[in-house]
């Protein structure tokens, strides 16, 4: 994908599509995150999750899900 290809979004918005996706998986409703603005990098990406909380077994799909958010969105850097 593109960089420009990438949807705008602010953190607030971010924060919330990663939580409904989360939400969606049975394994991942416990997850607990944080969305932190990083410095622009060569990709385009300016924005990352931290995990603050994942039961062992939601690992993988909860990697999984944020990774495909992150793939879709750029943190709107007016926002």
């Amino acid at each position: 994908m593109l960089y420009s290809e990438k949807t705008t979004a602010s953190l607030d918005e971010i924060r919330l599509r990663v939580a409904r996706a989360l939400n969606r998986n049975p394994m991942c409703r416990d997850v607990r995150f944080e969305i932190v603005a990083t410095p622009r990098t060569r990709k385009g990406g300016n924005w990352t999750i931290t995990i603050q909380s994942v039961a062992p077994d939601a690992l993988w799909e909860a990697s999984e899900i944020i990774s495909d958010i992150q793939e879709a969105y750029e943190l709107n850097v007016a926002a």
